[in-house]
């Protein structure tokens, strides 16, 4: 996944390790950023090689009017990148339980995604905690089942979704393949994150001895088999981008952060089967 404030010129930098899409992205705000030319820059590295299916911007939309304002501008913009989808996070009223944001959520997104459904754009929310709970959420209160139900049932229309990855769920011990087997027709984007329990830190000492239970992973390390998300992915439906979000693994990180990442994209590619090969006539 490349991020919008590295500038097309990371982009170039990596495109040629064979990676067919980017997730163009800001944290909290577009800032000085021209939408227009950045597209165009992006779009002209790209060429007929890597798409931009999605992208994103991570802030606290319901409490920052900042940010809900860029997530407007995003959605306005996605069409100059060819995106079908939005991403970010929902936001959250910090210092309330997560029920206590859906009035809020109602009135900022019920008016975002009208707004998204007129431009044909769809979009999905992260569902990273961010270190919040459900009593006490952080940035995001799109990260249990619980709330994605509160959500859809606020906002009703169907362009409203979600940005999956396994990394997440693991995290929260969730099994990440039924999950998405109930949840597939609500996927509008897929990140390559993956994660690995630590067993036997818990089995020994619990969940409050400090130690780390789980590590984000790049895909290919953790405890995930891509296979299954992609046959899932596609028996619904799904023909959206699989876009890896690096800089987290513990062990391929530094150095070694690229090698991980060409490793996930291999590893991904030979997931849904490798090339594409054309039927005989």
């Amino acid at each position: 996944m490349a991020s919008m404030t590295s500038g097309p010129g990371y982009i170039k930098q990596i495109i040629g390790h064979g990676f067919e899409s980017f997730e163009p992205n800001v944290w909290q705000y577009i800032g000085d950023v021209n939408l227009e030319e950045y597209a165009k820059e992006v779009k002209d590295i790209c060429g007929g090689q890597a798409k931009i299916d999605c992208i994103g911007i991570y802030g606290n939309p319901l409490i920052d009017e900042k940010t809900a304002a860029d997530w407007e501008r995003m959605i306005k913009a996605a069409k100059l990148f060819g995106a079908r989808v939005v991403s970010g996070f929902a936001g959250a009223v910090e210092g309330k339980p997560i029920d206590q944001s859906m009035p809020k959520f109602k009135e900022v997104f019920g008016r975002l995604a009208k707004i998204a459904a007129d431009e044909g754009v769809r979009l999905a929310f992260e569902n990273c905690d961010m270190g919040g709970t459900w009593d006490s959420p952080k940035w995001n209160i799109a990260h249990s089942p619980r709330a994605w139900e509160m959500m859809f049932n606020e906002v009703s229309l169907d362009n409203i979704g979600l940005e999956w990855e396994p990394c997440h769920q693991i995290y929260s011990f969730v099994d990440p393949i039924r999950q998405l087997r109930k949840y597939a027709k609500r996927v509008f984007h897929i990140h390559g994150k993956d994660a690995t329990v630590n067993h036997d830190v818990i089995e020994d000492y619990g969940i409050r001895s400090g130690l780390p239970l789980v590590y984000h992973r790049t895909p290919g390390f953790g405890d995930t088999n891509w296979s299954d998300i992609i046959t899932i992915l596609r028996l619904n439906g799904y023909n959206g981008a699989i876009d890896i979000e690096g800089w987290h693994d513990p062990v391929y990180n530094g150095d070694l952060e690229m090698t991980g990442q060409v490793y996930a994209l291999e590893y991904l590619k030979s997931c849904r089967g490798g090339d594409y090969i054309e039927n005989p006539k």
